[in-house]
């Protein structure tokens, strides 16, 4: 009798273990799934930092933008550089071309003068070479193998180049010469009226009026900006007014773009302000000779 009564308590027993561990059995399998579902989420979120909670992709400026591609193409290498700096680069060749034209067209139409120094070079030949000639008034040089020498007075360098090449075309093979100018002495220009230094200047470069009238000192306060005047000889010996007015100039209002040529004359005249000066001046004098006189 007690054995079977210990067999009905143990049977009992494990009855009640089954059926506990049956009833937790559903809320643990739950649990499992939602731990493995937050840290699929985590591990998206740190594979995906530009994708939302979704899985698309946010859109983003930067430029790690995690964007889906076709498949078998190769990612993109980033750019080295942004667009603003490529925008800003500008080739040498570019900016050689836009700036040398304007100052080498001077010289590549300068016609000699006297005063202008020159060098003459011979390419492999060195004792036919002269370097630093001035030219002189008579505007003839002279060198090696050429007694009565080369007139170059009113000649561009590619000119006296082309004379010097077939004078040496005598006695060497094929001469490649060049002529450059080192100095330009021969080409003038003077600004006078009211400015802080007028005289005769040398032109050794392109200059337009603004440019001119600067290195003159500039305009002083009883000068008129608005009707300064460019005097040039044409062909025919007679004079042409070109006005010019450089307050514009200076507002923005107008281009600067008379430039010189070697000859011109600028001149600054007087303002309202010089005017009124004179006629103080011209006071001063007749009360000084009423003085004299005794009359005051």
């Amino acid at each position: 009798m007690r054995k079977h009564l210990t067999k009905a308590i143990i049977f009992a027993g494990v009855l009640t273990v089954a059926t506990t561990a049956a009833a937790q059995e559903p809320g643990s399998a739950t649990r499992q799934r939602k731990a493995t579902s937050d840290s699929s989420v985590t591990a998206g979120d740190v594979a995906k930092p530009n994708s939302d909670q979704s899985g698309n992709p946010k859109a983003s400026d930067g430029p790690f933008t995690d964007t889906p591609r076709p498949e078998g193409s190769k990612p993109k290498a980033l750019a080295e550089v942004s667009a603003d700096a490529t925008t800003n680069r500008t080739e040498p060749n570019s900016e050689e071309s836009a700036i040398v034209p304007y100052y080498n067209n001077f010289f590549i139409t300068y016609r000699l003068g006297p005063e202008d120094i020159i060098s003459v070079n011979v390419f492999g030949q060195d004792r036919y070479s002269k370097q630093g000639i001035k030219i002189p008034p008579s505007g003839r040089i002279s060198l090696a193998l050429i007694p009565d020498g080369v007139f170059v007075n009113g000649k561009t360098v590619d000119q006296v180049a082309e004379l010097i090449r077939k004078r040496y075309d005598e006695y060497i093979i094929d001469p490649q010469v060049s002529v450059s100018l080192d100095q330009a002495g021969s080409y003038r220009y003077s600004v006078v009226g009211d400015v802080g230094q007028p005289g005769i200047k040398l032109m050794n470069r392109r200059l337009s009026v603004s440019e001119a009238v600067a290195e003159a000192g500039g305009v002083l306060d009883t000068g008129n900006k608005k009707k300064i005047v460019v005097l040039r000889k044409n062909q025919n010996g007679m004079l042409t007014q070109i006005p010019v007015n450089l307050s514009a100039v200076y507002r923005g209002e107008a281009p600067d773009s008379v430039y010189l040529v070697p000859g011109d004359q600028v001149i600054v005249p007087g303002n309202r302000w010089k005017s009124i000066q004179k006629i103080m001046g011209f006071t001063q004098v007749l009360s000084f000779a009423d003085l004299f006189r005794g009359k005051l």
